[in-house]
């Protein structure tokens, strides 16, 4: 199964995650498929997804994580 699920980088008290397609198998910081984009929670909550992306993973069966999934739907709800 795929899962597109964050990647923690950063250091300590200062996280910055990319939001990546990786194989659910694989650890939580090893070679992923794809990066969708970041997110930076300490730098006013940024976040950049590549939507068309993101959209094309879903389409094809990747399962987001819960994280991704509320980001995606804050995301775009804002776009909107």
């Amino acid at each position: 199964m795929v899962r597109i699920r964050l990647m923690r980088f950063g250091s300590k008290h200062r996280p910055y995650y990319r939001i990546v397609v990786v194989d659910s198998k694989k650890k939580r910081d090893g070679a992923y498929i794809e990066s969708l984009g970041h997110y930076a929670p300490m730098e006013g909550k940024k976040l950049h997804i590549d939507t068309t992306r993101y959209n094309y993973w879903i389409s094809v069966g990747a399962q987001p994580s819960a994280t991704v999934s509320r980001l995606y739907n804050n995301f775009s709800a804002l776009l909107k």
